[in-house]
């Protein structure tokens, strides 16, 4: 997230005035212009008010029996949800976390005993590598071993070459840091087979696998069935309030589920976030396809409409997203593209970058678009417009 403006200390030293210290911060501003916006690109929930949150829960009676016992410790509807997604995804079982953070880390201690081997061969842009604070080596015991450099996933041949033995290969479907990106099915499909080939076993970090099928063109059951085990996310695609699944064989998420207990992760009660996960797989995931599908006709014209603006360098990666989420790239300080990204939704009533922008060298910042529901009601000509706009606010021209 941007940081929030600092606070100066006026002439004489005493600090900023009332009117400064209550002064909104950037993030504030971005996030109030969002709400106020009657167009935006996606309606990400979580950063909704609590009252519209708490609305979600009117459609849990299409969901789930009401007048069933509240879940306690992991049965009731949290089983409910579990079959759910095992029968999604094609595997003999699957096991409710709290976080993924929890179920990535359970699951490849689990394979870890029984390969033998601590050694998980991962992308050094994955989720555990980037935000997880050395959770793997400091917590799990599990010792990360680091390929591919570039921002993609890896190749049959890197994973064949890694020049260490590993118990397993673990792939985030898509890579979010390197621009949601995924492999082809074959390419995929070769990367399974080289990492079998050294007695690895195969995870997949699937906290987006549900935005894959398009790309892929293929099933759940059938993208999941290449590896031995897979963690989805409820809230990255289905809006959900939180929590993750471990999916795979019955014998692997019962030994997850041990020690899921041992991770704290045994909740007494998540019915919340279960309802609300089960509201997702109904509402949303049917039309993920069609928001991949919009994400590419947004992501063209929105080239369009920077070249039109007037932009010199830009990036839109990638060119045909893999998603419906992608980055977009600008040759400026991260400030000053912040600024004129909330100005333009202030004052236009359209919302086209609601999300944070990161600095990623000097002059160089990027953010991540997300389209959604909300953006369905967007044309192409609608984004070309509102990406001029911006584009020339941007320049001063």
């Amino acid at each position: 997230m941007i940081a929030g403006m600092t606070d100066t200390a006026d002439h004489d030293g005493t600090g900023p005035t009332t009117e400064e210290a209550a002064a909104p911060t950037p993030r504030e501003r971005r996030i109030a212009a969002w709400r106020n916006a009657p167009r935006v690109l996606a309606r990400l929930g979580f950063l909704a008010p609590l009252e519209e949150r708490l609305a979600l829960l009117e459609a849990a009676g299409d969901a789930y029996d009401l007048d069933e016992t509240a879940d306690i410790y992991g049965n009731g509807v949290v089983e409910a949800l579990e079959r759910r997604v095992a029968d999604l995804l094609g595997t003999e079982a699957a096991a409710f976390f709290p976080t993924g953070t929890m179920a990535q880390q359970v699951a490849l201690r689990c394979w870890a005993g029984r390969t033998g081997n601590p050694a998980v061969a991962l992308h050094p842009l994955s989720h555990p590598e980037v935000y997880e604070r050395n959770a793997f080596s400091q917590v799990s015991g599990l010792r990360p071993v680091r390929f591919a450099n570039e921002p993609r996933l890896p190749t049959a041949e890197e994973v064949r070459d890694l020049p260490e033995p590993f118990g397993a290969l673990m792939l985030e479907l898509p890579l979010r840091d390197a621009g949601f990106v995924l492999p082809t099915w074959d390419e995929l499909t070769e990367v399974t087979e080289a990492a079998r080939e050294r007695d690895a076993v195969v995870h997949f970090d699937g906290a987006r696998l549900w935005e894959c099928t398009e790309h892929f063109g293929k099933s759940l059951e059938e993208i999941a069935g290449l590896a031995d085990s897979v963690y989805v996310s409820f809230y990255k695609s289905l809006d959900a309030y939180g929590g993750a699944a471990l999916a795979g064989p019955a014998s692997l998420v019962e030994e997850a589920r041990t020690w899921r207990h041992r991770y704290g992760g045994a909740v007494f009660q998540q019915f919340p976030t279960a309802l609300s996960a089960l509201i997702g797989l109904d509402r949303e995931l049917p039309r993920l396809p069609e928001y991949v599908r919009h994400a590419r006709v947004v992501a063209a014209a929105l080239r369009e409409g920077l070249e039109e603006g007037g932009l010199p360098f830009f990036r839109v990666h990638p060119e045909v997203p893999h998603t419906y989420d992608f980055q977009v790239w600008l040759p400026y300080e991260t400030e000053v593209v912040a600024e004129t990204a909330i100005r333009a939704g202030e004052e236009t009533g359209r919302m086209l970058f609601a999300n944070h922008w990161d600095p990623k060298g000097p002059g160089l910042t990027f953010t991540e678009v997300y389209v959604r529901a909300a953006a369905l009601e967007w044309t192409a000509d609608d984004v070309r417009e509102a990406a001029a706009d911006f584009a020339r606010r941007l320049t001063g021209a």
